[in-house]
C-alpha cells in the first residue's frame, strides 16, 4: 500500500483529538472455530434442502475434527499477533483495490441531499457554499481537532479519515493503490461539461468561488471536453492501461493527473435541465444521466476521488469513492456541511486575517494531449459504460405509512423490524427467504471496517411463514416476529464485536498453502454453502434526516441493492438490480411494511399487552 504520508495507527500517539484514541483501541479478535462454525450451521438451516444442509454438517464436523483446523485457526491468530489487524490488508485488496470490474456499480455510493437546502441558490451559490463548508470541515480533519466518532461513548478507530481528502484511489496492476497527497493541496477540480479546472480555496471566499465558477461554465459551455473521466468507469485494468499510455504522450498530462489526484476533492457542476424525480436525481449522482438509457452514463465525473454534484436547480449530492472508507465518514462530511449551512455556521465569506492577500485567480484549465489510439479508448468505454448501466434497474422508495416512532411504541428495534419488512416481501415474492448481507461496522477495533449480519435466519423463516399462512393467529405471528427480532439483535451484537461468520471464514480460507500442495477444505468450497454468501439482498442502513435517499449496486448478478434510511415518520429504500423489477419490489417491501404494522397493531389490540422490550 503506498500512500505518501503515514497512516494514523496504534503507533502514534497524539494529544489532539482526531486520533487520541487509536493506541488504545483494542485489535481485531480471532473468534473460536466451534463459536463460528455453529453460527454458520446456523445460518446454513433455513437456507439448504434438508439434503445439503446434512452434508454441510458432516463437512463442519469432519473439519472441526482434522487437525488442519487448528493448524489454519493457529496461523490466523499468530497473523493477529504480528499486525495491527488480521485482517485490514488482506480485506483492502479482495474487497476493493484487488477487484478489477467497474467501481460504477460495484462499488461506489452516493448521496442525495434533500431538496431544498439551497433555499433557491443559484448552481454557481450552492457549490461555493458547499465547498466552504467542506473546507471548514478540511481544518478540523487537517488539525486533528475533529472528535473521534462514538458509539455509546466508546470511540472508533478513525484511520479512514485520511483519505476523505486529497486522496485518490490509483488505478495500478495487479491492484489499485491508495494514495492520500497530503493536506497541503488546497484546491478543488471543478467538472463542467467534461472540462477540468483547477481552483484554489485558500482563502478564498463565497464570492470568489462563485466568480470561478460563473468563469468556469462561460468557458466549459462554449465547447464540450474530450470526457476522459469515462475511463474511471471501466474495468480497473482497462484504466490502469489507458492512463499509463496517456502519461506517457505529454509531461503536461502527468502534471494534469497529480492535479486531480491531489485536490481535496472533485465538484460536479453539471448542465443541461436538472433532474426532477428521486429516481432521476439518484440516476445522475450514481452514475450520471438521468434514467436507466445508456445515453450520457458518466459524463461530467471522475469516479477513482470523492465528488460534490450540483444540479443546475442548486440541488446537490455526493458520490463517495469506496475503497479505503465506509459510509460513516462520508455520511458525518455531508452532515456537517449540510446541518452547518442551514444553522448559518460556516463563515461564507473570510475575516480579514484568513483572507488571500492576492486577487483571486482565473480557473486554470486542467486539460490533456490524447492521440487517435486514446480517442478510440475513450469512446469505447463510453459505450461500454452506457450499455452496462443500460442493464442496471433503479427505484426510490419512500414509504409515509410510519417509521421508527411507531415501531418503537411496540418495543422492537427499527432496524430489526425493517431487515424483518425485507424478509416478508422477498418470501412473498420468491417463495423463501432472501440471503442477507447487512452491513455492521467493526470500528471499535483498531483498522477495523465491516462484518456481516446475516438478517435471513429459521426465525425470520418461521414468522415469514406464520404471516403467508392462513391459520396462524396474530398473536402467533407476533410471537414468531419477536423471536426473529431476537435472534437479528443477538447476531448484531457478534457482528459489531467481530464474532461473526464471514470474515473469520475468509481468514481461515486465505491461509491455506495452495502453493505448497494443500487443499481448501471442502467445508469451504460445498456449493450449497457457498450459496449462503450469494447476497442477493444486500443491505445497509445509513439514516439522516438530510438526506433523500441514498444508494449503491447490488452485489450478486440476480441480486438486489437495498440502502434504507428508517426516519421518524418514513422508511426509504433505493433499489437496485439487473432483474428488472425493482419497482415491484418495492412496492412489495411497502406491502410488507404495512402488512406488520396491521399485524402487531391487530395483536397489541386482541390481548392488550404492551409487549416485552426488544
Amino acid at each position: 500500500m503506498s500512500i505518501s504520508n503515514p497512516p494514523k495507527r496504534s503507533s502514534s500517539t497524539s494529544a489532539k483529538p482526531l486520533y487520541a484514541s487509536q493506541s488504545t483501541l483494542p485489535h481485531l479478535p480471532v473468534p473460536t472455530l466451534n463459536s463460528t462454525f455453529h453460527k454458520y450451521l446456523e445460518t446454513l438451516k433455513p437456507l439448504l434442502t434438508t439434503e445439503d444442509y446434512t452434508r454441510n454438517e458432516g463437512l463442519v464436523k469432519s473439519f472441526l475434527k482434522s487437525d488442519f483446523s487448528k493448524v489454519l485457526q493457529k496461523r490466523l491468530e499468530d497473523r493477529s499477533k504480528e499486525k495491527e489487524s488480521w485482517l485490514s490488508e488482506w480485506w483492502n485488496d479482495t474487497a476493493y483495490m484487488g477487484y478489477r470490474g467497474r467501481i460504477i456499480p460495484d462499488v461506489s455510493y452516493f448521496y442525495i441531499h434533500k431538496r431544498g437546502l439551497g433555499q433557491g441558490a443559484s448552481q454557481e451559490e450552492r457549490a461555493a457554499e458547499l465547498v466552504r463548508a467542506t473546507v471548514e470541515f478540511k481544518k478540523l480533519v487537517d488539525s486533528e481537532i475533529l472528535e473521534p466518532e462514538k458509539v455509546k461513548g466508546q470511540p472508533l478507530c478513525m484511520n479512514s479519515y485520511q483519505y476523505l481528502f486529497n486522496a485518490v484511489r490509483t488505478p495500478t496492476k495487479p491492484a489499485d493503490l491508495p494514495v492520500n497527497h497530503g493536506p497541503d493541496h488546497h484546491h478543488i477540480v471543478v467538472l463542467r461539461n467534461n472540462r477540468y479546472f483547477k481552483v484554489d480555496t485558500k482563502g478564498r471566499g463565497k464570492q470568489d468561488l462563485i466568480n470561478a465558477f460563473k468563469e468556469i461554465k462561460k468557458i466549459a459551455d462554449a465547447k464540450g471536453g474530450n470526457g476522459l473521466g469515462i475511463l474511471t468507469s471501466d474495468n480497473r485494468d482497462i484504466w490502469t492501461d489507458a492512463r499509463d499510455h496517456l502519461i506517457s504522450l505529454s509531461p503536461s498530462n502527468k502534471s494534469s493527473i497529480d492535479t486531480i489526484d491531489s485536490a481535496i476533492l472533485l465538484v460536479c457542476l453539471d448542465d443541461g435541465p436538472a433532474p426532477t424525480t428521486d429516481d432521476s436525481r439518484a440516476w445522475s449522482l450514481w452514475a450520471g444521466g438521468h434514467d436507466r438509457s445508456p445515453a450520457g452514463k458518466g459524463f461530467n465525473r471522475w469516479f477513482d476521488k470523492h465528488q460534490i454534484i450540483v444540479d443546475a436547480d442548486g440541488e446537490s449530492g455526493f458520490n463517495g469513492e469506496h475503497s479505503m472508507l465506509d459510509g460513516t465518514p462520508t455520511l458525518r462530511l455531508n452532515e456537517f456541511t449540510l446541518a452547518s449551512l442551514q444553522a448559518g455556521k460556516i463563515p461564507l465569506e473570510l475575516p480579514e486575517n484568513e483572507k488571500s492577500k492576492d486577487p483571486m485567480p482565473k480557473p486554470e484549465e486542467v486539460e490533456f494531449v490524447l492521440d487517435e489510439k486514446l480517442k478510440g479508448i475513450v469512446e469505447k468505454s463510453r459505450k461500454g459504460f452506457g450499455e452496462e448501466m443500460g442493464l442496471q434497474d433503479l427505484k426510490m422508495v419512500v414509504f409515509e405509512g410510519y417509521g421508527k416512532n411507531l415501531i418503537k411504541t411496540h418495543k422492537v428495534s427499527p432496524d430489526g423490524w425493517v431487515q424483518m419488512v425485507k424478509q416478508l416481501a422477498f418470501h412473498r415474492q420468491f417463495g423463501r427467504p432472501g440471503i442477507t448481507y447487512e452491513s455492521c461496522q467493526t470500528r471499535k477495533f483498531l483498522l477495523g471496517r465491516t462484518e456481516v449480519i446475516r438478517s435471513a435466519s429459521s426465525q425470520s423463516k418461521e414468522f415469514c411463514e406464520a404471516m403467508l399462512g392462513s391459520n396462524a393467529k396474530d398473536t402467533e405471528r407476533e410471537g414468531k416476529f419477536r423471536k426473529a427480532i431476537e435472534r437479528h439483535i443477538q447476531y448484531s451484537s457478534w457482528a459489531a464485536d467481530a464474532q461473526g461468520v464471514d470474515r473469520h471464514l475468509f481468514g481461515l480460507k486465505k491461509l491455506v498453502n495452495t502453493t505448497q500442495g494443500e487443499t481448501v477444505p471442502e467445508v469451504f468450497t460445498d456449493k450449497a454453502g457457498l450459496r449462503s454468501g450469494h447476497w442477493e439482498l444486500s443491505t445497509s442502513q445509513l439514516s439522516s434526516k438530510l438526506l433523500d435517499g441514498w444508494g449503491y449496486g447490488e452485489v450478486v448478478e440476480d441480486g438486489y441493492g437495498l440502502s434504507y434510511s428508517i426516519l421518524d415518520d418514513k422508511i426509504t429504500w433505493c433499489i437496485t438490480t439487473k432483474n428488472n423489477d425493482a419497482e415491484k419490489f418495492g412496492d412489495a417491501l411497502c406491502a410488507a411494511a404495512e402488512e406488520l404494522k396491521e399485524m402487531m397493531e391487530r395483536a397489541k389490540k386482541s390481548t392488550g399487552e404492551k409487549g416485552s422490550k426488544l
